[in-house]
């Protein structure tokens, strides 16, 4: 699914929080969007993932050859973020049943391997309300890397995580990142986007 910004901008009121943004995202081709806390990189992920309108310009979606509408872009879309709200009264075995009814996971894993691949095994019929905030990034993260799609989005990804975390984050994401596009956020952590291609710094394009 190859993505193009086309004279891509975002305002709120008056303000302009980027403007002009033209990109173009490829499979095997990771990129990070790089800037400063406030720069407007998570903006940016959520115009690229569908989630919100630009207020001027597009954002061209190409899969198998055809164009797909921005409202449909969603359906090839997986993202983790740490201001992404869990159901936490679920348990992780519960979360994971329940997310793989939308999305078929990667290289054809099942529920349980998923959950073996958590490192969080241990802890399977725990409601994750009882998670501490490192957990809960750990599954955010597991259920965006492993849903079989062909767009991946991952803002400040090792949020919350200690280093065993990002060893697991590292790993989880290099033997998934080929033959999708991956885009990374990040305000300058190397060790969230170590294995991108390509940069975007978001605060080129403010106006």
């Amino acid at each position: 699914m190859p993505i193009t910004l086309k004279n891509i901008g975002k305002r709120y009121n008056r303000e302009w929080i980027f403007r002009g943004v033209e990109f173009a995202f490829a499979e095997n081709e990771p990129c990070v969007l790089l800037g400063a806390n406030g720069s407007g990189k998570s903006t940016l992920l959520q115009v690229i993932a569908g989630a919100y309108l630009p207020s001027e310009g597009t954002v061209e979606y190409i899969l198998r050859g055809q164009n797909v509408a921005a409202e449909e872009a969603y359906r090839g879309v997986s993202i983790a973020a740490p201001y992404l709200e869990l159901m936490e009264e679920f348990t992780l075995a519960e979360s994971v049943r329940f997310h793989g009814r939308f999305k078929n996971w990667r290289g054809g894993l099942n529920d349980a391997n998923v959950i073996d691949r958590s490192g969080l095994a241990h802890a399977k019929d725990k409601s994750l309300k009882h998670f501490s905030s490192g957990m809960k990034q750990r599954v955010r993260l597991l259920l965006a890397i492993l849903s079989d799609t062909p767009m991946l989005l991952l803002d400040e990804p090792c949020s919350n995580l200690d280093a065993n975390g990002m060893r697991w984050y590292q790993e989880l994401v290099e033997e998934h990142k080929p033959d999708r596009i991956v885009i990374v956020c990040s305000n300058k952590q190397e060790q969230e986007y170590a294995f991108c291609r390509q940069q975007l710094l978001v605060e080129n394009y403010k106006r």
